[in-house]
């Protein structure tokens, strides 16, 4: 259904920046290749070592990626420096918006209402003391372990605590806008992770969201102003307060909401079960970015799919 050969001239740009100096060595696996090999990585949520064994043990991995013997599988070594190269090009978020145009010229509109949530993107945790943390969190923590540098490569330096009904988080956020007809993933945002939903939504908001209903869960109470000032409906599920419960009406309507609120849900819910749950296992928000980009991109290629064999009536 999606011929990754679209993406070539993206990625070549990316990857290939002057001629070579020598025709000596091995030439360089080819790009769309390595690109279906993080494309299989994320979407079965495997680790570099994991994906190259797959590979070489699934028949259909090697279809897909169009190799017919294992000695030219890729080795996890190669998966790490390719992916760290589309990583410092910021390249995924190129492909993601060619993508999105591949989706209209095959019909698929983006003309109804907008879904806008937030989930977390779990990492490792540190193991750090109580002064290290306080640096951190103030935001000086590009000036520990100095005296270290192969301690400090693998210290996290973005992520942030968080709390969430007595569960405490550490990593990042997703910030996600949803179209409501297709649950195609329209933009996307990283933070770390105490920063508030209703604090990193603004920026998934554009010119071509005028005039649409955006619905909200309860923990966006408060921006109505922000969200009218972008020219669009705001529909927010009404929040209940200490001594101040939400009335029967109150809930009633709130129910009304979530009807189609509860949409973007089964993109996280895709996204969690599938492709075996929002984390990263890597370190700073440069590669973060990195991978929620590559999530959702892989998220709507995966959607894209699923319309055209269970909903073609959604391409115009």
């Amino acid at each position: 259904y999606v011929d990754f050969e679209i993406f070539r001239p993206t990625l070549e740009s990316a990857l290939f920046t002057g001629e070579r100096k020598s025709n000596a060595g091995r030439p360089p696996i080819d790009c769309v290749l390595m690109f279906k090999v993080l494309f299989l990585q994320r979407y079965y949520g495997l680790s570099d070592h994991q994906i190259e064994y797959q590979i070489v043990d699934r028949t259909s991995f090697r279809k897909f990626l169009g190799i017919e013997c294992v000695d030219d599988v890729p080795d996890e070594k190669t998966v790490w420096k390719y992916r760290e190269l589309l990583t410092n090009t910021g390249v995924y978020d190129k492909l993601f918006s060619e993508f999105h145009s591949f989706m209209e010229s095959k019909g698929l509109q983006f003309n109804e209402g907008r879904i806008i949530d937030a989930s977390f993107v779990i990492a490792p945790r540190q193991r750090n003391t109580r002064d290290e943390n306080e640096q951190i969190k103030q935001g000086a923590g590009d000036k520990l372990w100095n005296d270290n540098p192969h301690k400090k490569c693998h210290k996290d330096v973005d992520a942030r605590w968080t709390k969430k009904r007595d569960e405490t988080f550490y990593g990042y956020k997703q910030h996600t806008k949803v179209e409501k007809r297709n649950k195609i993933i329209l933009s996307y945002d990283t933070t770390s992770a105490e920063v508030h939903d209703s604090k990193g939504f603004e920026g998934l908001l554009d010119e071509k969201d005028e005039g649409k209903d955006l619905y909200l869960d309860a923990g966006y109470v408060g921006q109505e102003e922000i969200v009218k000032q972008h020219k669009m409906n705001p529909i927010i599920c009404e929040k209940g307060y200490r001594n101040r419960p939400l009335t029967k009406e109150q809930k009633s309507d709130n129910r009304k909401k979530s009807k189609t609120r509860c949409l973007v849900e089964h993109v996280f819910g895709f996204e969690e079960q599938t492709m075996r749950g929002l984390v990263v296992r890597t370190v700073g928000l440069i590669r973060a970015k990195a991978n929620v980009a590559l999530t959702s991109l892989v998220y709507n290629i995966s959607r894209y799919t699923q319309i055209i064999r269970l909903k073609p009536e959604l391409l115009g």
